[in-house]
């Protein structure tokens, strides 16, 4: 359980989130919304990784991780250090690591048609 699950009210659920709020979250599911995406931010939530490694872990060519990670970075979803002249990327936040980890359990439930829970 998360802490916003000790906080949240029915009536929270039943204010709608500001534009600004439900378009930053539209921009993130839309870059989750690509396989190649998906796997490099689930990569991304265990561990930092550089465009080559990272590029090899998910068998997709170099420019292509490159662009992925230009358009998750404009997102917010990750964040780069610079390691001398090596970029490292990483995951912003456990917000975003739940959000991943809830998808993929929620996909799990489908797959295997195990039972959903509240």
């Amino acid at each position: 359980m998360y802490a916003r699950d000790d906080v949240a009210t029915t009536q929270d659920w039943q204010q709608l989130p500001s534009g600004d709020h439900v378009d930053a979250a539209v921009d993130g599911f839309r870059m989750l919304a690509d396989p190649t995406r998906l796997r490099m931010m689930w990569l991304l939530c265990g561990s930092e990784y550089d465009v080559t490694t990272l590029a090899g872990a998910v068998g997709v060519a170099r420019p292509a991780v490159s662009q992925h990670l230009a358009k998750l970075k404009l997102a917010g979803l990750v964040s780069l250090r610079r390691d001398g002249r090596r970029a490292v990327y990483r995951v912003r936040g456990g917000h975003v690591r739940r959000l991943l980890g809830e998808a993929i359990e929620a996909a799990d439930h489908r797959v295997t048609g195990r039972p959903d829970h509240d």
